[in-house]
């Protein structure tokens, strides 16, 4: 049996953090001590180990709750929901890193960030060996292989929409 001081510093949480989880029923201790101190075995540190995990990822208490108690759908739904958020979000963060290099003027600015440019890739593929046939060829296996990752790779170049949906469309294209 674990105190709460001890599962919390196994855990890296503070104790007004394991406190919470068991007001609002998410983590409650297995038992008491004989002076009323909560005590957690096991079962209960496997599931703030999975409190945890899921914390990482981003999920609310709530949507974590649902997960651990709700029906066996919940983690599929609210974790395929989470992917998709967090794929917008990078999304948005990439155009404001583009705005913010933008409104500073310094274009140089983009080599201090994680901000890759359409001519900086295009380089980076002419200076291994490939035309604009293999460009194309490459583009059309991203496509094939891995759809919404090449949706993300593009809006990361800041191409359009409208120049995204082109592009998708001519590698769907065999040629």
């Amino acid at each position: 049996m674990y105190t709460v001081s001890k599962i919390a510093r196994q855990f890296g949480l503070s104790r007004s953090t394991l406190l919470y989880y068991d007001r609002i029923g998410l983590l409650s201790p297995s038992g008491r001590s004989p002076g009323d101190y909560r005590l957690y075995d096991q079962a209960d540190c496997d599931r703030l180990e999975q409190i945890c995990q899921l914390r990482q990822t981003g999920l609310s208490l709530k949507e974590v709750a649902e997960i651990l108690d709700g029906n066996d759908s919940a983690p599929q739904r609210l974790l395929k929901q989470r992917l998709a958020d967090l794929n917008q979000e990078i999304n948005q963060l990439r155009q404001q890193q583009q705005v913010i290099v933008k409104l500073l003027g310094n274009p140089q600015l983009i080599r201090s960030t994680r901000i890759m440019t359409e001519e900086t890739w295009v380089m980076m593929l002419e200076a291994a060996g490939l035309d604009a046939v293999a460009r194309r060829r490459w583009h059309q296996a991203f496509e094939r292989h891995a759809p919404e990752a090449h949706q993300d790779f593009l809006e990361s170049l800041a191409f359009t929409p409208t120049e995204i949906e082109q592009i998708r469309a001519a590698s769907r294209q065999e040629t």
